[in-house]
């Protein structure tokens, strides 16, 4: 299998030689990325898709593999074009490592990182307070077309036990939701595609009649994901002062708690 859709969508490229910064300060690096409008959504490019891109650049520059939690603030929307990733160690560890990377378009800043990065090589599961959605085989579900023009749903594919009501027309009042996702090229999700995919599925407040515009994004990565089909369990409780909350799990084809997520955002109504 050649290239990925996504990897060769984030492929950074160094701006210069003099990335590297005296042994005095700690390290740092600028990339270019050209972004492709085939990872926009309905108003701009993907918040989730965003992050990735930012986690790719710290991971080049931290001493471990996996980001453990990232942050973002997302400061203006992201349009397909040119960009740069600003990217910087805080700190470096004996087993977490801190960095910060901040993504510019026209030299003005789009999104705000922050990020902690060490090695879920071999992380025991000790206690979990919830277990996979119960969901039937993706083979049984139903296929769940994108809407006209949101290019990002066509990079994954979606598989759900019923319909959403919001793609029916319908939207149901209940925003909450359960299903399978995954790559639509099958290129298999790892640790630096989980930030990306919290927030590659439409939001739940669909079925309030409301789209959403993210203000803040939080994953936390806990495990290394296995191959295949990711369940995901979405829900938002709250909305209030035209914002939402949503809350997503994610786990892998073992049953095997991968990533969480919480993020803030606009309601659009």
């Amino acid at each position: 299998m050649g290239e990925s859709e996504f990897d060769a969508a984030t492929r950074l490229v160094p701006l210069s030689s003099q990335a590297q910064l005296s042994s005095q300060a700690q390290p740092a690096g600028g990339f270019s990325v050209d972004i492709s409008d085939q990872w926009s959504g309905l108003a701009s490019v993907n918040g989730g898709f965003l992050l990735a891109t930012c986690a790719k650049a710290l991971h080049s520059l931290l001493p471990f593999p996996d980001p453990i939690v990232m942050s973002g603030l997302y400061l203006r929307p992201a349009n397909p074009g040119p960009a740069q990733v600003h990217a910087e160690v805080i700190r470096s560890g004996r087993t977490t490592a801190f960095g910060q990377a901040s993504l510019e378009q026209g030299g003005k800043e789009v999104l705000r990182a922050t990020a902690a990065f060490s090695d879920l090589a071999s992380v025991p599961v000790e206690f979990l307070g919830r277990v996979p959605p119960k969901l039937p085989d993706p083979a049984d579900c139903h296929r769940l077309q994108g809407i006209s023009g949101i290019e990002i749903g066509r990079r994954f594919e979606y598989r759900a036990p019923v319909i959403p009501g919001w793609l029916r027309g319908s939207p149901s009042g209940d925003p909450t939701s359960e299903f399978w996702i995954r790559f639509a090229d099958g290129r298999d999700a790892d640790t630096l595609t989980l930030p990306f995919i919290v927030d590659a599925a439409p939001p739940v407040v669909l079925e309030l009649g409301g789209g959403s515009t993210t203000i803040e994004l939080t994953v936390h990565v806990r495990a290394r994901p296995a191959p295949g089909w990711l369940a995901c369990r979405v829900i938002t409780r709250y909305v209030s002062g035209g914002y939402h909350e949503e809350d997503v799990e994610v786990w892998d084809s073992a049953g095997t708690l991968v990533a969480q997520s919480r993020q803030l955002a606009l309601v659009r109504r």
